[in-house]
């Protein structure tokens, strides 16, 4: 069917204001990236008085042999996106999960943060599910809830990890049994002053290694959110630039259909002049 310069005039202003709204996306998901990276940053501290803590717990033989139990059961933690516009998001980190998880015998208990990637992981049965939080402030108790449902001897956590322009990639972080390499790492750590400090019990060592996880979700949770609205902001520009060259096409029929209606008025007066000077008149 031939357009008409009313349809394209109506396409184009469609086309307008939803470039307006792309743009207020691409602005808000700019502006979420900023705010979960600066509170990713403000963990930092607490993170390393944390290790500090290990390390002091962990300088002694009998904490470290005494929490590396043999693991019973999995518990897999994965941080989805609940909102659209992300593009593949929760399908590239759901076949990060199958692919590192194929093969694993020990019994697993999943469970998920956002509704929307339960479907591409319903073949490992899916125990428990939680919404995903929308701000920083619903972090804390989503993480709570999360750590308080763990019950494994070792413990998995997937989640999308922001890298640089914008990109993003699946990462996997084993929290428990605690990894050797990691204690290793963290018994290479000079103490900050020369009085030492002295561990009483094995309450510490659980204490610290729960606050440990406890960060390891936050962290997972805020990156988690800033991958989506990275991924997000790359879908805006992408619709962004598709709207603009829509616009541009539009705009060049538009000023072509209108020429073209002109041009045929001027035809049809000069064909009236000419057939009324014809007959004399």
């Amino acid at each position: 069917m031939s357009e008409t310069v009313e349809s394209l005039r109506h396409k184009i202003d469609s086309a307008t204001e939803l470039g307006s709204v792309v743009r207020t996306m691409k602005a808000l998901a700019a502006s979420s990236i900023a705010q979960y990276e600066r509170a990713v940053i403000s963990l930092d501290d607490y993170y390393h008085t944390v290790e500090l803590g290990l390390v002091a717990c962990l300088q002694s033989q009998n904490a470290v042999k005494a929490y590396q139990p043999s693991p019973k059961s999995l518990c897999v933690v994965v941080f989805g996106a609940d909102q659209g516009l992300a593009g593949q998001y929760n399908e590239v980190l759901a076949d990060f999960v199958v692919a590192n998880l194929k093969g694993n015998t020990l019994e697993k208990h999943v469970f998920v943060v956002g509704e929307r990637i339960q479907g591409y992981l319903a073949d490992f049965g899916i125990e428990k599910i939680f919404a995903a939080p929308n701000s920083i402030a619903a972090i804390t108790g989503i993480t709570g809830r999360i750590l308080s449902a763990i019950d494994s001897d070792q413990v998995y956590l997937f989640h999308n990890k922001p890298q640089a322009d914008s990109a993003y990639e699946p990462v996997m972080q084993r929290l428990l049994p605690l990894d050797e390499t990691w204690q290793g790492e963290l018994l290479r750590q000079q103490w900050p002053s020369r009085n030492l400090p002295e561990v009483i019990g094995m309450g510490t060592l659980e204490a610290l290694i729960r606050e440990y996880i406890f960060i390891s979700l936050f962290r997972a949770a805020t990156e988690s959110l800033a991958s989506e609205n990275a991924a997000r902001l790359n879908a805006m520009r992408r619709a962004e630039k598709n709207i603009d060259e829509l616009l541009d096409a539009l705009k060049q029929d538009f000023h072509h259909l209108r020429q073209t209606g002109i041009d045929e008025e001027l035809f049809d007066v000069i064909a009236g002049y000419e057939l009324l000077a014809g007959s004399g008149r």
